[in-house]
């Protein structure tokens, strides 16, 4: 019998220390439950969610988004956050949960639904053209000195 997955939004604190290990598939660069906990706080406080995806019990995907406007797209969804655990790759759930944070879009009256990905993630890229998702631009990044607070 096959394992039936939901998605539901994180909402405790308990739910966010058990969506960690999946965070940190995408965001290795997170050490520890603590800190995380208190990045995803700040993050809510700006209108982030997170929708998680889960299999007996288990959260196996995560799918992190907020709701902005701009000039460029109006009122817009933007996915910061995807991934599925490793072991589940290629077992649909990412499209559930792509699809769940899809229609919060829809529901909250947004224009748009973007995301970016890195220019080195091919499989991703192809992941999202499958998805319906168009490339329309390029990213540009430049990381800043760091003042000491």
């Amino acid at each position: 019998m096959q394992s039936q997955t939901e998605i539901n939004h994180v909402e405790s604190d308990a739910e966010v220390a058990a969506s960690f290990s999946v965070m940190q598939e995408l965001r290795p660069h997170l050490r520890d439950r603590a800190s995380y906990a208190a990045k995803i706080a700040r993050q809510r406080a700006q209108g982030y969610r997170l929708l998680a995806a889960w299999r007996d019990g288990v959260i196996v995907g995560l799918a992190g988004y907020r709701v902005q406007d701009n000039l460029l797209y109006g009122h817009f969804v933007y996915v910061d956050d995807l991934v599925v655990t490793a072991v589940l790759h290629r077992s649909g759930t990412g499209a559930s949960l792509l699809q769940a944070a899809r229609q919060q879009a829809v529901a909250l009256g947004c224009s748009h639904f973007i995301l970016d990905t890195g220019l080195h993630m091919a499989l991703a890229q192809r992941f999202y053209f499958r998805q319906g998702l168009l490339a329309t631009g390029m990213h540009f990044v430049e990381p800043l000195p760091q003042v000491a607070a």
